[in-house]
């Protein structure tokens, strides 16, 4: 009897239709999505209501840009889709910073906005609220950009999207969906969406037979081979295979500045980016470059001499999924459109079919013993530094001394996120990567404050692994209201703020302008020589405890490690930290190689 009654109530209350947000949920389940970054919105509740039924947790900051910087941290560490939504108008406009930048730095992040309802929107009926053209904005700034017209388009546009973040170079795709398609009923359940492999190639790009074997013949007979690794590597997930290979053929490797993460620092090929002579040396004296996933860019000198030899001197095979890439900025001898990690794979295979022959392996081992000396050398000059100087006051901190202290307390695996001017200087040349895949920046933009959520991003992707963040105060100035965000979604992350109380990198350059000479003798000009280059103190211990972090101030390396400690038993119960460290402002700004950097942003004389 009872089941009968409840048999009748069954027919009689109907399931509520399914929205057009869910067929996009479904369709980011199947996907293996399993975060979403971004802030709530009514416009598109048919989506965000329907997350969690699908195993997707929805992540929201304080803004919008925030959470396109999150989904791209996510991307490049895990190797999968980050995905990030955006409300019409508004929401869409915060976010294009983000998209700007994850686009540069190639992560896979798939951006999510809702629209005003189509007949006011495409085209624009004129005075409508909150809209202004998504798509026409976005398109030059993605690889992909479109709005959904009708709820029946839904399932195909949005497989067009995900089909090409999948398809080349990573980057930004864009999906602008109406309020009144994310929200509309379906008339039917439309049943278990596509997988992946019913709409789009799983299989990585592997090289043609041939150029597989011209390019195994080019590196059994070179002297000096280089590897130079771009983020194509990263994106990969490819440092197994570059370790194996630089092993094999004894080369060393150089990075760009967006793959330092591509690569163990303590393995004796690998010559990181800092050493900038023996990296010089290695890419000069090299008769072979096997550029694998690098647009040679303008911080890899653009591939060009007096930093390269000249393509008559040396030969070049280049690698890339994109073909865009291939010869863009300097001729190649075989230019193979492939996964990077596909190649080194079937090379390495190829080559250890063959032992290299006793004066090759002898000739390259000279040449890694002689960069090695030369690593070391610079290694001992750097760490002087690590000494506060006699002028220093004793209640401030050396900013050399605060990256080793960190690497100290947090395991190898931890995650570190670098941001900043003169910061992020500091930080890459006294941090160094001992596991692949840790080490998270904007190499390519520089974003200031994207760090802060980033660091988000990372421990969403690997809660049980540590994660902090290097970041100056300037920068941490730019989004420090997602310390609430930590704190909401129990994100134990620990930024730890150098704090100079400067734009620290405009103010050496502009003192260069202003008073060359009395720069360079007395290290610093008086506060009125300068134009709004110094900034208030914001005390970001009692920020972060004003949000309910835990915060801490410190101004010695005893002290720091301490800190570091607590912050880290802080961050296992899921509580974020913040430590504010005051820093000579005098040193912080003379941060190592200032020339070379600024040299980088020059055409290379010997273009």
């Amino acid at each position: 009897m009872i089941a009968t009654a409840t048999q009748m109530i069954a027919k009689l209350v109907k399931p509520a239709p399914m929205k057009g947000g869910e067929l996009i949920s479904r369709m980011l389940a199947a996907e293996g999505v399993d975060h979403v970054f971004g802030i709530i919105d009514g416009t598109y509740f048919g989506l965000i209501s329907t997350l969690s039924h699908h195993g997707i947790a929805l992540i929201t900051p304080r803004h919008e840009t925030s959470a396109v910087h999150m989904a791209g941290a996510y991307a490049r560490l895990t190797g999968r889709l980050g995905v990030c939504i955006a409300s019409n108008g508004p929401g869409v406009a915060n976010a294009l910073s983000g998209v700007a930048v994850e686009e540069a730095e190639g992560n896979r992040v798939l951006l999510i906005t809702s629209s005003r309802r189509g007949q006011i929107a495409y085209p624009d009926r004129g005075g409508a609220y909150q809209y202004f053209p998504h798509v026409a904005v976005t398109r030059p700034m993605c690889k992909y950009a479109e709005w959904v017209p009708s709820l029946d388009r839904l399932p195909e546009m949005l497989r067009a999207a995900l089909r090409a973040a999948f398809t080349g170079r990573p980057g930004v795709v864009h999906l602008d969906v109406p309020e009144t398609v994310i929200n509309a009923d379906l008339p039917a359940d439309p049943g278990p969406p596509r997988t992946p492999s019913q709409y789009r190639s799983l299989a990585p790009l592997a090289p043609p037979a041939e150029q597989l074997a011209a390019a195994a013949a080019l590196v059994a007979a070179a002297e000096r081979p280089l590897i130079h690794a771009g983020s194509g590597v990263v994106h990969a997930r490819a440092h197994a295979a570059l370790e194996r290979l630089a092993a094999l053929i004894q080369a060393p490797i150089t990075t760009s500045w967006g793959a330092r993460a591509a690569v163990d620092e303590r393995l004796p090929e690998a010559l990181p980016m800092i050493y900038t002579e023996a990296v010089k040396t290695a890419r000069t004296e090299a008769d072979l470059v096997l550029v694998l996933g690098s647009r040679l860019g303008e911080t890899d000198w653009w591939g060009k001499a007096p930093y390269w030899a000249t393509p008559a001197e040396q030969r070049l095979i280049q690698v890339d999924l994109d073909p865009a890439i291939l010869g863009l900025n300097r001729p190649t001898d075989l230019a193979i459109q492939a996964d990077v990690d596909v190649f080194m794979r079937a090379l390495a295979d190829q080559l250890s079919l063959s032992p290299i022959p006793p004066a090759l392996a002898k000739t390259r081992r000279a040449q890694l013993g002689k960069l090695a000396a030369m690593k070391r050398e610079r290694r001992a000059e750097l760490d002087r530094k690590l000494a506060p100087p006699a002028t220093q006051a004793a209640h401030l901190l050396t900013s050399a001394a605060i990256p080793p202290a960190c690497q100290a307390v947090f395991s190898d695996d931890a995650i570190v996120v670098i941001d900043g001017g003169n910061t992020a200087i500091w930080a890459n040349f006294y941090h160094e990567v001992r596991r692949p895949l840790s080490l998270l920046g904007t190499a390519k933009m520089g974003m200031l404050g994207a760090g802060v959520s980033q660091a988000l991003g990372a421990k969403a992707a690997f809660p049980d692994r540590p994660v902090y963040c290097l970041i100056g105060d300037g920068a941490m100035g730019f989004h420090q209201q997602e310390i609430e965000t930590a704190v909401r979604h129990r994100l134990g992350v620990t930024w730890v703020v150098l704090c100079d109380r400067q734009w620290g990198m405009v103010k050496i350059n502009q003192s260069f302008m202003l008073k060359p000479v009395k720069t360079l003798v007395m290290k610093a000009l008086d506060a009125d020589e300068t134009i709004n280059t110094d900034l208030s103190e914001t005390a970001f211990d009692h920020l972060a405890r004003a949000m309910g972090a835990h915060g801490e101030r410190v101004s010695t390396v005893a002290g720091l490690t301490a800190a570091l400690e607590r912050c880290r038993d802080v961050n296992a119960t899921g509580k974020p930290a913040v430590i504010h460290c005051d820093v000579d402002p005098v040193a912080h700004m003379w941060a190592p190689d200032l020339k070379t950097f600024k040299d980088m942003h020059q055409e290379p004389a010997g273009a």
